[in-house]
Formats: structure tokens, sequence, C-alpha cells
């Protein structure tokens, strides 16, 4: 393989770290410092951190590059400080999705900080390297991704927002399969995995997404299926009520979903049972097979019954009787 060919193959990294226990990050901090350089250290500058938090640094992390854009998950149990001028030319976009605590942000001269709360996102351009604080236990997703798609779309706006809308569940839900598996990605899919995190970001800025682009079926499937886990118990959730959630027409909903091969109902049904059959293991206080079954939404005993006997080959009686107490 010549020079050329081999600066233009899809890169890739993937780096998981704690340091909150004992010889999870040999070295310390250094270690970690070492493992980044390895793997993103000629596309994506670490942090300059203060002593302080270099000295007690206590963080459970996963960072994943594809290409030119770069995914983090974090958890800081310590405080997170920059350090006081950390400095340094950049031209990157980046989001801040702030789960847990907060996260705040400086800016040009002073001007322009930014605190980023709970259940919050911040996405803007940055220029050059500002200062940073988290407080204790703050949990947030990171992206880093390329000006030059985002800027045209962006500008020298900054887009904040609630981490929960439509269009931050798909690139949330996207981020996160990228996590899984960008390690077993080929070429053709590493790319496929960049394009799309790079629509995804721009529909946040503009808030709104092309909801008939074939290649956005995954992460709409993906979002779609973490909004049914979290509603599982909720007698109002359907079809309709995943769309609604998801910004997006039943038909769309359901085009994702058929190359996954099952229905959108197929699948509320199918984690309905799974989550039954998971009760009737329970090692106590389990519930009744009519408990059950009005508690996942089935119409009645019967239909329950029916249904999980057609999915695991027995009754959920005699399910239960098969596995010890």
């Amino acid at each position: 393989m010549d020079a050329r060919a081999e600066a233009d193959r899809p890169r890739s990294g993937v780096l998981s770290v704690d340091s909150t226990v004992p010889g999870g990050v040999p070295r310390g901090f250094d270690g970690f410092r070492r493992g980044w350089e390895r793997r993103f250290g000629d596309g994506f500058r670490l942090p300059v951190l203060s002593p302080g938090t270099i000295g007690d640094w206590r963080v459970r992390g996963r960072f994943t590059r594809v290409r030119d854009v770069a995914v983090t998950d974090v958890h800081c149990v310590s405080a997170t400080h920059s350090a006081d001028r950390p400095g340094g030319d950049e031209d990157q976009v980046r989001m801040y999705v702030v789960r847990n605590g907060a996260w705040r942000l400086g800016g040009p001269r002073g001007r322009g900080e930014r605190t980023v709360p709970a259940g919050q996102f911040l996405l803007r351009h940055v220029g050059r390297q500002y200062a940073f604080e988290a407080a204790p236990h703050t949990s947030a997703q990171f992206l880093v991704l390329p000006s030059a798609g985002l800027l045209p779309v962006l500008g020298n706006r900054s887009v904040a927002g609630p981490a929960d809308s439509a269009e931050m569940r798909l690139l949330t839900a996207h981020a996160n399969m990228v996590h899984a598996t960008v390690a077993d990605l080929g070429p053709a899919g590493l790319h496929a995995a960049h394009s799309t995190l790079i629509e995804l970001a721009k529909a946040v800025a503009l808030r709104q997404f092309d909801d008939v682009e074939p290649q956005l079926a995954p992460a709409l499937t993906r979002a779609a299926k973490d909004l049914a886990d979290s509603h599982l118990a909720d007698p109002a959730l359907s079809p309709a009520m995943l769309a609604r959630q998801l910004n997006v027409s039943i038909r769309t909903l359901q085009r994702a979903f058929a190359t996954t091969g099952e229905s959108v109902t197929a699948h509320i049904r199918h984690r309905r049972l799974e989550e039954a059959r998971l009760a009737l293991t329970a090692p106590r206080g389990r519930l009744s097979i009519s408990e059950l079954a009005a508690h996942w939404q089935f119409a009645d005993s019967s239909h329950f019954i029916r249904a999980f006997k057609k999915r695991y080959g027995l009754t959920p009686a005699a399910y239960a009787r098969s596995t010890p107490l």
C-alpha cells in the first residue's frame, strides 16, 4: 500500500478507562495520556487539565474515533478543571450532552461562558481551547466533529436545547451504536457510521432531519427501541406514540423497522414478553400470571399465555416451574 492510500485509509480507535478502581489505569493519568496519543493524538488534542485534576483523576470513560469524528462518554467522579490558560488554536464543532451534574464552558476573552446543565445539550464551533470545569459526579457525552461539513449549517450560532428532543434521540442512539460496533466495522461501515454522525449533527443544528434518508434508518430504529424500552409498561406505548415522540410519520418508522425484519408492534410485544419471562425467573416476589399480563399490557391472561407459549415453547406457568427458585 502506498503512502497516499495509507493516509486515506479510514481510521478508527477505541479507548476505555476507569481510574475509579485500583489499577484501572496503569500509571494513572500518564498512562491514559499515552493511550490517548497512540489512538487519537494525530487528530484530537487532549485537553490541558489542571494539576489538581490530574492529581485526583477519578474518571470512567469510553472514547471512540471514526475518522475525523470522536465520541466520548465520560463520568467524572472527582471535579474536573482545565488549566487556567489552556490555549491552542482549534477548528472543530463540538457537542456537549450532559446527563448528570453540570459542565461549564469558557468563552473568548472571558466572555460567552456557558453552563450546560443535566438534560441539556450545546452545539457550537470552537476556534481555540477554552477553560472548562465539571462538578463531581458529572456524566456527559461529547462529540467532536469536523467544521467543514457543519459550519455552513451552524454558522456563528450556538444551538442548545433538551437532550431528549427527536433529533438528539437519533444522534445519541447512533453514537451509542458506533461505540458498540466500531471495532468490527470495515471501511464501508466506518464510512456509513461517520456520514450518519455528520448528518444527524446537521439535523440537530437545523432542528429537523431528512426522515426519508435511508442511511438514517438504523439510528431511527435504535432510537425507537430505546424509547420503547423506557415505556414498556405504559398502556399508551404504540407505533403512533413512538413516531410522535421522534417527530416522524408512522410510515417512516415502519419503513425503518422493515430493514430489521421485525415490525414496530412485534418489537414491542417481544420486549414485553422478554420482561415477563425475566419476571417469572425472579428469585423472590414473583407475580401471578394475571398480574404479569396486566402489567405488560396484554388484553388478558389468555392472550398473554398464548403469546408466551408461541414465543418460548412453554406456558408461563410451565416456564416458571422449570426455573428453580
